[in-house]
């Protein structure tokens, strides 16, 4: 099956139509695919060095605060008690490192990384340009651009590395983000609603053209 998407101008009028066979992004959306590629990135960012304190290693001293009894309060020990602002925690953190990583096929990412594309397409989340070029950077420019194309939410806008003009413009703006066409992948692309591609970056994208250019430079493609 094939869908047809709008190609647009930078004023938001609509100048052409690129059709995308959907076999080359999965067929249909795989929502168990998806899960398991956005967690595997998820939990490849999580750097597993987090440590707490406990009563034995927080500073403070370890007299106790007042005698046992007669004064009407409750009994206390020293101030390093862990029911006392200041005090260490319980079970303290104290592995030198833990490990969240997880780790999927490389046929399994790339799949994943389409199908995710897949999906934006057909909820009619991805905005294709007929070209993204800059003169210089302009926030106020590339605001207007996306204004012209309807989008209200988190953005995505995969560019060219060499289109830096176009990531300089659009860095400053609220709820957007960049990334390189050839570092798109399940988790960026389902964690933002909308989804701004040059054309040819895109055709590139679905003729696997990138993996061959990314394989070259000696760079695995998630």
């Amino acid at each position: 099956m094939m869908i047809d998407l709008p190609v647009y101008n930078t004023s938001g009028k609509e100048v052409d139509t690129l059709s995308i066979d959907e076999s080359q992004l999965g067929g249909e959306v795989k929502p168990a695919l998806l899960k398991q590629a956005y967690v595997m990135f998820h939990a490849n960012q999580r750097q597993g060095s987090a440590r707490t304190k406990s009563r034995s290693m927080v500073s403070g001293s370890t007299r106790k605060l007042y005698r046992q009894k007669g004064t009407g309060n409750a009994r206390a020990g020293s101030r390093r008690t862990v029911i006392r602002k200041g005090g260490g925690v319980a079970f303290a953190k104290t592995k030198q490192r833990e490990a969240y990583r997880k780790d999927m096929p490389k046929k399994m990412r790339r799949l994943a990384n389409r199908n995710a594309l897949l999906a934006k397409l057909v909820d009619s989340e991805v905005k294709c340009i007929d070209g993204l070029k800059f003169n210089e950077p302009k926030t106020s420019q590339f605001k207007s651009l996306l204004d012209a194309l309807g989008i209200d939410r988190t953005c995505l806008v995969a560019l060219d590395p060499a289109n830096r003009n176009a990531a300089l413009s659009a860095r400053n703006l609220d709820n957007v983000s960049t990334i390189r066409t050839d570092q798109l992948n399940a988790f960026e692309l389902l964690n933002h609603r909308y989804v701004v591609i040059d054309r040819d970056s895109l055709k590139a994208f679905l003729d696997g053209t990138l993996w061959t250019a990314v394989a070259a430079g000696g760079k695995e493609a998630a």
